[in-house]
């Protein structure tokens, strides 16, 4: 298999895995959103909270020139880390939600 096959594999896995997660109302729903052409990942809740409309993208992830992108990461836990133990090269990890001088110092990759 080659590296970008696997880099969404693990993707699609790892974020299946956190679509699982129920949401804290019931009237809330987790979508899981793969856009494998343009290589975008993310989950989504939707829904109502009494009167309040709820749209949150809580995960986005990207694949761009070879590396996984973390655009956007609001949970608890480090998605990075999770990637790492799938196999990924810290250096094949790049955190979007960082602006682009600090990410020399997260000990991933910067670009």
């Amino acid at each position: 298999m080659d590296k970008l096959e696997y880099y969404r594999q693990s993707i699609e896995k790892l974020l299946l895995e956190y679509g699982k997660e129920p949401p804290v109302n019931g009237e809330i729903e987790v979508e899981v959103v793969f856009d494998k052409e343009r290589d975008r990942y993310l989950i989504i809740d939707i829904g109502w909270e009494r009167d309040c409309r709820i749209y949150n993208c809580f995960i986005h992830l990207d694949i761009k020139d070879g590396k996984i992108w973390i655009q956007r990461n609001q949970t608890d836990k480090s998605i990075a880390a999770e990637l790492v133990e799938m196999g990924i090269a810290k250096e094949d990890i790049v955190f979007g939600l960082q602006p682009d001088y600090l990410r020399e110092y997260t000990g991933f990759g910067v670009a």
